[in-house]
């Protein structure tokens, strides 16, 4: 069992900042992927960013140049810098986990329970 568990959401005016914070813990020997998704109200879930063991990072359209995507293996945490927030970014916030419990073990997914970020007036 591996559990994510989300901070650092909450309520900021358009072009403020916020960082989410997530932390892994329980059965894990190595973490191929950790990755950040979004759901508003109404919507379907959506990929924000994503940063693989290697460090590489991906990042959706909408987010480029204002999100930051960073790990700290030591710690098993990954981080999501959001700055010049729009209304448009209001969303639950949730991160995502691909880890091994062995070095032979299959990849196995994992979800947080995610933290709301509201971009508001």
């Amino acid at each position: 069992q591996v559990q994510l568990v989300e901070s650092g959401g909450g309520l900021v005016q358009p072009g403020g900042s916020l960082r989410l914070s997530c932390a892994a813990s329980g059965s894990i020997f190595s973490i191929n992927v950790l990755a950040w998704y979004r759901q508003a109200p109404g919507n379907q879930r959506e990929f924000v960013a994503r940063i693989i063991n290697g460090g590489s990072t991906t990042y959706r359209d909408s987010v480029k140049g204002r999100f930051t995507i960073s790990r700290d293996n030591a710690k098993n945490t990954v981080y999501l810098q959001m700055n010049s927030l729009r209304p448009e970014d209001t969303a639950v916030y949730c991160c995502y986990a691909e880890t091994r419990q062995s070095s032979r073990s299959a990849l196995f997914s994992s979800w947080g329970q995610g933290t709301q970020v509201t971009v508001s007036s």
